[in-house]
């Protein structure tokens, strides 16, 4: 993204894997708001991986993506994705070498840029995982969010804001989805219900 916005040189703008990541990580503009403050977005990194492949070993260039936490480059057309599948094929002499995209060290002030994140978390297999994972706890993920780009909440200006008055809900005046099956030709089913494995999995002493 550009619109003035301004990093320092590509390398200091990519941060390894294992190094203290600052509370904040901003795109910065040198447009100012309303109120005189720098238009930027912050990038929020949810979660982090575990530990890498060390980079002494060869088959580390077929996933060199993941030595750092986030990386901030210049947008190229040949430099869409981080890896491929077919790094698969030769690990030792990768069809996509993310670190390459690094090594360059170009002045990105003023570019249109790319923000790679590798994110993630660690899931140990255990018996509540039957008969599927939950997600609650687990999960991983990065927001980019304004940070004084605009003046205020843009949100307040949504033209299509519903409100909402105790025990309206089921009523089809401001809910459309409160009346769907009475509107629609929809199936009736019967609530799940769920007996466990009893029947599919045997456990033996």
């Amino acid at each position: 993204m550009s619109d003035g916005l301004i990093w320092p040189p590509l390398q200091e703008a990519a941060l390894r894997h294992g190094t203290k990541t600052p509370r904040y990580l901003h795109i910065a503009s040198n447009k100012t708001n309303a109120w005189g403050h720098q238009r930027s977005y912050r990038l929020q990194v949810i979660s982090f991986t575990g530990d890498h492949l060390p980079e002494s070993e060869r088959e580390e260039r077929a996933m060199s993506w993941a030595r750092y936490k986030v990386a901030i480059t210049k947008y190229k057309d040949l430099e869409k994705t981080s890896s491929s599948l077919y790094n698969q094929n030769n690990i030792w002499n990768p069809a996509v070498d993310f670190s390459k995209y690094i090594e360059d060290n170009e002045n990105i002030e003023d570019e249109d840029l790319v923000a790679w994140v590798t994110t993630g978390f660690l899931h140990i297999p255990h018996a509540e995982d039957i008969p599927n994972t939950v997600s609650v706890g687990n999960g991983g993920g990065v927001l980019l969010r304004p940070h004084n780009y605009f003046d205020e909440d843009p949100s307040i200006h949504s033209a299509d804001g519903v409100y909402f008055s105790p025990g309206s809900e089921d009523t089809c005046e401001n809910n459309r989805m409160g009346c769907l099956a009475q509107e629609t030709c929809s199936p009736v089913l019967e609530p799940f219900t769920y007996n466990g494995f009893e029947t599919v999995m045997k456990f033996e002493d």
